[in-house]
């Protein structure tokens, strides 16, 4: 499995492979891909020129919310797996359900919610219409990646959080 590793003291990351049991915790990101120019992938993540791409700041994210979470690993299909070769695409299509099972946290992006005010504030009534007007529940994969994993966390389109599913005490929208 190829993960980000987030560099010590840094926003730096760097790609890593572990294998087997030697994967270390990881959170994981579940979101809807912007335009294919606009997301960093496995390639482009060799040079530079990723920094500037607008999908740089998924990986910012994640790298900056794993390390709120005391995680020093965290993946992203868009840039951890090489969909330039179709047998390690065809792995990873096939090993997604137990790399979202396995992963500590999975941070879902509502990246087209935006919300005024404080999550909290917000009615039964408006998470509905919030959830079932997003992209992100009208993707293929968006089922495994809501049950398999330990714990979900929704986050909107300026990083701000909502609630947890799978944390008893924060309930779940």
């Amino acid at each position: 499995m190829r993960l980000l590793q987030r560099l010590s003291g840094s926003n730096d990351f760097t790609l890593v492979e572990r294998f087997g049991k030697d994967i270390p915790p990881y959170a994981i990101l579940s979101h809807t891909w912007g335009p294919d120019a606009d997301e960093v992938t496995f390639s482009g993540l060799q040079n530079e020129q990723a920094m500037n791409n607008p999908g740089y700041n998924k990986l910012l994210f994640c790298s900056e919310q794993a390390a709120k979470d005391n995680l020093e690993y965290f993946w992203v299909d868009t840039c951890c797996i090489d969909k330039g070769s179709s047998t390690e695409l065809t792995e990873a299509i096939n090993s997604m359900f137990k790399w979202y099972q396995q992963s500590e946290r999975c941070y879902a992006l509502l990246s087209d919610v935006t919300i005024d005010g404080s999550a909290e504030d917000l009615t039964q009534q408006e998470w509905t219409r919030i959830f079932q007007g997003s992209r992100w529940f009208q993707r293929g994969w968006t089922l495994q990646e809501l049950i398999a994993p330990k714990v979900v966390e929704f986050f909107f389109k300026r990083w701000e959080t909502t609630r947890r599913q799978g944390d008893t005490a924060a309930g779940s929208p």
